[in-house]
């Protein structure tokens, strides 16, 4: 046993707020007190001094693509202010890159350009080597001349359904690839072994459990689970991962029977993965109304209603919870509208409700606001996709914007409300969240502006909810994990400033001084 003393701990339970002092046995939180008090009652534990820091639930991301973003470690980062500076990081990989090898990189906003990127500027940089670029949403890609002719793409080559080929006005191909003209690329992009994906994701641990994550949902897809279970036998998996199953594997998930939980406190099973439309950056996201200056316009909605009722029946049946990624107002509208179906389908077979979530959520036609709550459905948002996308939010959807990335509003209905981030969509820091979740203020704008649409903001007790409690509930771990209680596991942080009153300026610079999960520590400082 070990005692954890001297600390101002937030515990997120309502019966002990806040203690000094936890008690650790068997990677359990065994009690938890005042100082004097603990120390007096297990009077023969390891004792160890908190300094008087500050002790937290470990947080958890509750969207997030590992194996992406382990491998957009080693990656070319492309999130720069100006093409130019990104074409500049180009050409000094190609300098070290032998002819004919594959140039990846990831993060690009063409919004921060100010306009689309073409093969051309890679051409120029890079003739001898085949490059691909993922844009920051990871609902576009950016090839060379070489990577178009490898794929057989040609000016000749039609649009895949739900997706585009970007061209010019004389019909000629762009090397953009929006939405599934993707998969196009990413078949030839050479496939990263499940030993070399374990590896990027072992290499990736110390740098969340600074960030102070103890655990996160993934929703990358098989090579990952691969690579996490092969991490999981040789006990280098340091962070507890709740695992999707892509819609497209629906039915082997069926054969096999698994169910939604199946696993242990380090791996297990969450829902299955389906996609209701694209995103806000390449206006893919599935709108009711045209997007702003563009009327003809309203995204490209990638199933309907039925076609997710269909998949959903098809889930609850044997277990599995379903998680539906939609954006834009028109593709929650027929989220909402199947998951209201759904529910009536689980009542007709008196199966168990399932805890079903909506994946983004980020704009909301007004009579859809209160639905998430009415139907049990959770809200997994992403608060610092708000920031980062406000200029482009105001700029394409107008007035409507005023009821996207709502999180006061779910709320305020009733809602249940996980975090997470997204990456590497964005950065997966949850500070940088909390930040964006009380301010709505852009990350690197003045810390004087005004709040967009503040009416939506959060407390920081409400945003640290959404990376703790929020998290564990939608997986079914409430009852140990998410806050510090006896017999909740032992995941936690220390922090040296109190996150509950410092200026939320201030949380942009903070990280976890030490992380513990199961009892042990992982990370100090």
């Amino acid at each position: 046993m070990k005692i954890l003393f001297n600390a101002r701990i937030y515990t997120l339970d309502n019966a002990h707020p806040t203690v000094s002092a936890v008690a650790i046995e068997h990677g359990r939180v065994v009690a938890l007190d005042e100082t004097d008090k603990l120390l007096s009652e297990f009077d023969k534990a390891e004792k160890q001094d908190m300094g008087g820091n500050i002790i937290l639930p470990g947080f958890t991301d509750a969207h997030l693509h590992l194996q992406q973003y382990a491998l957009s470690l080693q990656k070319i980062d492309c999130e720069t202010d100006t093409l130019d500076e990104c074409l500049q990081r180009l050409e000094e990989h190609v300098r070290i890159a032998p002819p004919g090898e594959w140039i990846l990189g990831h993060g690009w906003n063409h919004n921060n350009w100010g306009a689309w990127p073409s093969a051309t500027n890679l051409d120029k940089i890079a003739p001898n080597n085949p490059v691909y670029f993922t844009a920051k949403s990871l609902h576009a890609g950016w090839a060379n001349s070489n990577t178009l002719k490898l794929a057989n793409i040609t000016n000749a080559s039609p649009n895949p359904a739900n997706g585009q080929l970007q061209r010019n006005s004389n019909g000629e191909l762009t090397g953009i690839l929006l939405e599934t003209a993707m998969d196009l690329v990413n078949a030839i992009v050479p496939e990263p072994s499940i030993e070399s994906v374990a590896e990027a994701i072992e290499h990736s641990q110390p740098i969340l459990w600074r960030m102070g994550l103890t655990g996160l949902h993934d929703f990358d897809q098989r090579t990952c689970f691969m690579a996490l279970q092969q991490l999981h036998s040789q006990k280098k998996l340091g962070i507890r991962v709740t695992k999707s199953i892509p819609v497209e594997m629906l039915s082997q998930a069926i054969e096999l029977g698994i169910r939604t939980g199946f696993g242990d406190d380090w791996l297990r099973i969450g829902s299955v993965k389906a996609f209701m439309d694209g995103a806000l950056g390449p206006r893919t996201a599935a709108m009711i109304q045209p997007y702003d200056n563009e009327p003809e316009n309203r995204g490209i909605l990638t199933m309907d209603a039925e076609e997710l009722l269909d998949v959903g029946r098809q889930a609850v049946e044997v277990g599995l919870s379903m998680a539906v990624h939609a954006i834009g107002d028109r593709a929650n509208h027929e989220t909402l509208n199947a998951y209201e179906q759904l529910r009536r389908f689980e009542r007709d077979r008196n199966l168990p409700p399932s805890r079903h979530r909506i994946e983004h959520a980020q704009i909301l036609h007004p009579d859809d606001v209160s639905r998430l709550a009415d139907l049990g459905i959770v809200a997994s948002m992403q608060p610092v996709h708000a920031t980062s996308d406000m200029d482009m939010a105001d700029q394409y959807w107008g007035e409507r914007a005023a009821l996207s990335y709502a999180w006061g509003s779910q709320l305020n209905h009733g809602a249940n409300l996980v975090f997470g981030s997204d990456a590497p969509v964005e950065s997966p820091n949850p500070f940088i969240g909390l930040y964006a979740a009380v301010t709505r203020q852009r990350i690197d704008g003045d810390a004087e502006s005004e709040s967009w649409y503040p009416e939506q903001r959060l407390s920081i007790q409400q945003a640290v909810e959404g990376f703790t409690l929020g998290p564990a509930y939608v997986t079914g771990m409430e009852s140990r994990l998410g806050k510090l209680a006896p017999g909740f596991l032992a995941d936690l942080i220390v922090l040296g400033h109190d996150p509950f009153t410092i200026p939320s300026a201030d949380l942009l610079e903070m990280e976890s001084l030490a992380t513990m999960l199961g009892g042990e520590w992982v990370w100090k400082s």
